[in-house]
């Protein structure tokens, strides 16, 4: 695992959100509803005026199957970034905690190495987390 995973780690879960909400301007997009009122009369005696609702999407069968295709696209980006996140958690789970913390802070949070060492406390500088971290990114 390197530095770089990491990093894929933070765009991973922001292109999650980021999937979600296309998704649900997607989904809003194709209950979009028109709704008028027109005026008619019966077609035999007595042509009594009369008032009728008339409903429907604006968009035509090619534009619905689109909308599934892009749908099904944005389904597939999710998948994708949510696999990297899993993979990420899966291998912090395997690294001591301390590495657990100081990847959380610096990487994810994006804290100084000063703000990190300030997290971890007992007596911890932003100089020794930055060696520690470089140490253990080298061995693994």
């Amino acid at each position: 695992m390197d530095k770089r995973i990491l990093n894929d780690y933070i765009d991973a879960c922001a292109l999650v959100k980021e999937t979600e909400e296309d998704i649900r301007r997607l989904k809003k997009k194709k209950k979009t509803v028109i709704q008028t009122n027109v005026r008619g009369s019966n077609p035999s005696f007595p042509y009594q005026e009369q008032h009728f609702k008339v409903q429907g999407t604006t968009f035509t069968y090619q534009d619905d199957e689109n909308l599934r295709l892009e749908e099904k696209l944005l389904e597939q980006r999710k998948e994708n970034a949510e696999k990297i996140k899993r993979q990420v958690e899966e291998w912090m789970l395997t690294i001591p905690i301390r590495m657990q913390r100081i990847i959380r802070y610096k990487i994810f949070e994006e804290m100084t190495w000063e703000q990190t060492a300030v997290k971890i406390g007992r007596k911890a500088t932003g100089e020794g987390l930055r060696k520690e971290f470089e140490r253990f990114m080298e061995e693994n």
